[in-house]
């Protein structure tokens, strides 16, 4: 289902061809639609395509003849934790074309989907079907090609058969032992230490079909786990689908094929588990098949769909329990002097990203006004937005504006800038109706640059073009199409909830109950990674120890690495907690609903050197939730504030938070978020 807004084409934005031509890695029957500009798998078609992609739970890495496979090993310090990639084994062809004779000289995306990509490589007939959470490596070998080999950069121990030569165990000299799973069988022509050959051995039936391998590596020697891989090893996934069929859900569902009936093998991570449903669907959990991974253990779901629930989060303007009436006289206070102090004009920045702060915090500032009841200045704000708001929109700002990439299907903007603007449209179409309804078509075309939902050529946009669906959380996109050799990177996942908690906001302003439900949906998600991932606890076994004990945040995180170094190479704690917190909102709240996991946070925050005002203001704000006196003297000297951030805002949320100590069951559990609270306002959609 497409989040256009609009029954007819929607609206789109000036178009510039300033990014060259889409990579040569697609196959040409894909050009016609947008194309991912932050797949997973996008470091196949970045540079020279030869950069490795996690596909849970092995790194993958093309070449223009061959795939290699690694199960990662991770180098660990204080400050960073590092998945390694050696190439433990290499498939290709042994009779791969010449260059002259080949079509093509690279790997070739031929197909992909929510949770898989499939991998041409022409030159030696080889099909990859690589599916995200599958422990076996699919690929079949066309019947053009009768022999194919694997190398390692290990030496090969030896190479047991089963009788039938449709199973085959190589062991290695670093101790890894891999199952080969072939649909025909298949015998050992040449064999080398570094080096086996495989070629069919036909039967009467077997001219013209083509041979379906899979490989998984035997996580430990155990018997058991053998015969898991064994059981599971005939039905295999060639792609997967993640569905949104109704609010806080998402449903996965994978095209299966086999060489004989079975049921369908895939692997969870931790917070597939935590939201699985065990009531619906016809799933089993295999608690002691597990692969290790950077982002914890990978656990056995046997199931051709998994339903994901993710808790219900508050979609409000306002707080969700109520500012205190005794505090609203300083807030009135605050507000005059900030209102006082909004001038258009004097805004120099042509930068979308700091340029949206400025227009979020002024919409900050009139929802405040509304809440408390303080309405004379919500005109002042109101003229400001116009003023801010506008240029962009009609393509009148002066050194920066929103430009449609045809050949992309994109928009010239980064994705935490797009959330800023998203959140002040979403205000001011709620202040202004008649704007609203105005500037919607182009609201929601910069909506739809990120929360599409349609495929094919008939959608400007790709799906989703930010969002895991398999991780469950975004990845940055910056304006141009940077590459990083690692893997895209996450380093604000408050910034990512205040994307799709603004599109959940402007679904409201419109009466669009379908982007409201889907933007409450990722934002929970988005909250269910950064409490999986970026907020470390010692003792839950996610990360090692020396990362652990050292940081309370991930900085960047990307598909293989786990830094403390933040944004701009920030490393002082307390500019850490200010990235994981901005901007500061209603949702704020349940995204630091663990008060213990809060009260270490803080007490780890200090560092060597005094960082300014405008990150210490997150700070308190963070411990407002446990010390809400303390904080609110902190608040109250504080001379500067971050550029998306106010006094106002501050006061506001320390005197909307209640004792967590007397919030009943819930909170005497020092948890404010969960399914069953009585306390918590839940918006629901029907």
């Amino acid at each position: 289902m497409a989040l256009t807004g609009e029954k007819d084409d929607p609206f789109l934005f000036p178009s510039m061809d300033y990014q060259g031509d889409p990579p040569k890695f697609f196959s040409p029957d894909l050009l016609s639609s947008p194309l991912p500009t932050h797949s997973f798998f996008q470091n196949f078609v970045e540079e020279d395509g030869h950069n490795s992609v996690y596909i849970h739970p092995y790194l993958i890495k093309s070449s223009a003849s061959s795939v290699s496979l690694c199960y990662p090993s991770r180098r660990v310090h204080s400050g960073s934790i590092e998945q390694v990639f050696k190439a433990d084994l290499t498939i290709s062809s042994s009779t791969q074309q010449t260059q002259q004779g080949s079509q093509s000289h690279h790997h070739v995306i031929s197909s992909f989907s929510d949770l898989s990509v499939t991998l041409d490589i022409p030159s030696s007939d080889l099909t990859f079907f690589l599916v995200r959470g599958c422990p076996y490596v699919t690929f079949s070998v066309s019947h053009q090609t009768p022999l194919f080999s694997i190398t390692t950069v290990h030496k090969f121990s030896f190479f047991p058969s089963n009788s039938s030569l449709t199973k085959y165990a190589l062991k290695l000299d670093n101790g890894q032992a891999w199952l080969l799973y072939a649909s025909l069988p298949i015998k050992v022509s040449n064999s080398y230490e570094t080096m086996i050959s495989f070629s069919k051995k036909y039967t009467s039936h077997d001219h013209g079909v083509s041979l379906v391998v899979r490989i998984a590596l035997l996580p430990n020697s155990s018997s058991e786990l053998e015969d898991v891989l064994d059981r599971y090893s005939t039905c295999y996934p060639v792609s997967g689908d993640a569905l949104f069929t109704k609010p806080y859900c998402v449903e996965y569902k994978w095209e299966k094929r086999g060489f004989d009936n079975g049921d369908l093998l895939m692997l969870a991570h931790p917070l597939h588990l935590q939201l699985l449903s065990k009531d619906e669907g016809n799933v089993t959990i295999l608690e002691n098949f597990r692969y290790r991974s950077i982002d914890g253990d990978l656990v056995g779901i046997v199931g051709d769909s998994w339903l994901l629930k993710a808790d219900h989060v508050p979609v409000t303007w306002y707080s969700t329990r109520g500012v205190k009436e005794e505090s609203f006289d300083e807030i009135k206070s605050a507000l005059s002097k900030d209102v006082a102090g909004l001038c258009s004009s004097e805004i120099t920045t042509i930068s979308d990203y700091y340029y949206g702060k400025f227009i979020a915090r002024a919409a900050r500032l009139a929802l405040i006004a509304e809440e408390i009841g303080f309405l004379e200045v919500v005109p002042s704000v109101k003229k400001f937005l116009h003023e801010t708001i506008q240029p962009w929109l009609d393509g009148t700002f002066d050194g920066n504006g929103f430009l449609y990439d045809a050949k992309w299907g994109r928009i010239s903007i980064e994705a935490y800038s797009a959330g800023y603007f998203l959140y002040g449209i979403a205000v001011l179409a709620k202040i202004d109706p008649a704007w609203g309804m105005k500037y919607k078509p182009k609201a929601y075309s910069l909506m739809a640059n990120f929360m599409n939902l349609a495929r094919g050529s008939n959608s400007k946009y790709t799906r989703l073009r930010c969002f895991d669906l398999y991780k469950l959380h975004s990845w940055t996109l910056y304006e141009d199409l940077c590459y990083w050799e690692s893997g895209w990177q996450q380093d604000s996942n408050s910034e990512a909830v205040n994307i799709y908690y603004s599109a959940a906001l402007m679904g409201l302003a419109y009466g669009d109950i379908h982007l409201a439900s889907i933007g409450s949906t990722l934002a929970s998600l988005e909250i269910h990674a950064a409490k999986m991932w970026w907020h470390v606890k010692e003792g839950d076994n996610l990360y090692e120890d020396d990362f652990a004990k050292e940081n309370k945040l991930v900085g960047y995180l990307s598909a293989n690495y786990r830094l403390d170094l933040m944004r701009y190479y920030q490393c002082e704690r307390e500019c850490k907690i200010g990235f994981h917190v901005l901007p500061l909102l209603p949702i704020t709240e349940f995204l630091f609903s663990d008060v213990d996991f809060v009260k270490e946070l803080v007490k780890w925050s200090p560092s060597i050197y005094r960082v300014g005002d405008g990150w210490m203001g997150f700070v308190y704000a963070l411990e407002g939730i446990y010390n809400n006196q303390v904080a609110l003297e902190k608040i109250r000297s504080l001379k500067r504030f971050d550029a998306g951030n106010t006094l106002s805002n501050l006061l506001w949320w320390i005197h909307s938070r209640r004792d967590y100590r007397k919030m009943g069951s819930c909170h005497e559990k020092q948890c404010c978020f969960c399914h069953c609270c009585p306390n918590i306002l839940r918006f629901r959609l029907l």
